[in-house]
């Protein structure tokens, strides 16, 4: 029987959010002392990252220490330093000498710098601030909504930024018997929202009077001209949390099949504006299905993009769902 559960309760894992919420920018930091195994599928044609490559399933590290989703494009990629800073100080990171370890630090950012201060971005400083808040009793400080990478997410931008929506970061987990699998997404698309259930649309591209939507999709069929830029914001980054026992392989092919998530929800999507990006990883030691674990990870993936632009509120002159007629 499946059931939901909150994000939190999949242990073994920690969340911490930091956000300027008047720069429009922050970070979510996913932090395993004990390390974790991980792998990483990239559709999208524009991403921001740090230590991709560690993911490899042919590269030597089997476990990181920690992931970051960042705003602030590549200058947000910084956020990671914070995050090195606070684990080395707590001794947590690959042994590579008697009294030496170094932290294993995985990073992808969304395009932000549209929306508040372009100046300020995801730094040293707010990396290691969002460790210290994962370790808020015990379980971290997360929340849905304009917090940590999504405090600058909005969505619907292929007509500019005065027609697009805000977005944020949102969550969704479920357990099957001893199974659980969760995802955490900042949804920050270039395309619309569509509920996956029933395919209508629920955030994205509005329409001239801006309290109704058009079709992103539509507007693209208009016209065969090339449009040389249509980058003004975009990138969706997710990680998919299991306590199943996968090694890097099996979960760089887990984190492709959530991104059947993203093409449910998502439309268009994995465009050459969009860095879109999803990290697997394992925390636990329950002896699971790989494919069952896939089709679970969409399906929570799914869930998890409806929830973060349906707890967003408006901001930056940008309107939420719940702002809508």
């Amino acid at each position: 029987m499946k059931k939901e559960i909150s994000i939190l309760e999949i242990k073994g894992i920690k969340i911490g959010q930091s956000e300027n919420q008047a720069a429009g920018t922050g970070c979510t930091v996913f932090l395993s002392e004990t390390g974790m195994r991980a792998g990483l599928d990239v559709r999208g044609g524009g991403p921001a990252s740090r230590e991709s490559e560690l993911l490899n399933p042919l590269a030597a590290a089997q476990v990181i220490h920690a992931i970051v989703l960042a705003g602030g494009s590549a200058y947000g990629l910084g956020a990671a330093d914070g995050v090195m800073k606070y684990l080395e100080e707590k001794g947590i990171g690959f042994e590579v000498g008697p009294s030496l370890k170094v932290p294993l630090v995985c990073q992808s950012d969304l395009f932000d710098l549209t929306v508040g201060d372009p100046y300020i971005r995801p730094d040293k400083a707010m990396g290691y601030d969002a460790c210290l808040r994962a370790e808020e009793n015990g379980t971290g400080n997360y929340r849905d909504g304009n917090f940590g990478a999504g405090c600058g997410a909005t969505v619907g931008k292929f007509a500019g930024m005065d027609y697009c929506m805000k977005s944020g970061i949102g969550s969704y987990a479920v357990q099957i018997g001893e199974l659980q699998v969760g995802a955490v997404v900042a949804v920050n698309a270039l395309g619309d929202i569509y509920d996956w259930k029933t395919g209508k649309k629920i955030a994205g591209l509005l329409a001239e009077d801006r309290r109704t939507f058009r079709s992103t999709e539509e507007l693209m069929y208009a016209s065969t001209e090339i449009v040389e830029n249509k980058f003004t914001g975009n990138t969706t980054i997710g990680v998919i949390i299991t306590n199943g026992k996968f090694e890097k392989a099996s979960l760089c092919k887990i984190s492709g099949m959530a991104h059947d998530g993203y093409a449910r929800s998502i439309r268009p999507v994995h465009t050459t504006a969009d860095g879109d990006s999803i990290y697997a990883v394992s925390v636990g030691d329950v002896e699971a299905d790989q494919d069952l674990t896939g089709v679970l990870a969409a399906e929570v993936m799914s869930e998890a993009i409806t929830r973060a632009v349906m707890s967003a509120e408006g901001a930056y002159g940008y309107p939420g769902v719940r702002d809508l007629p």
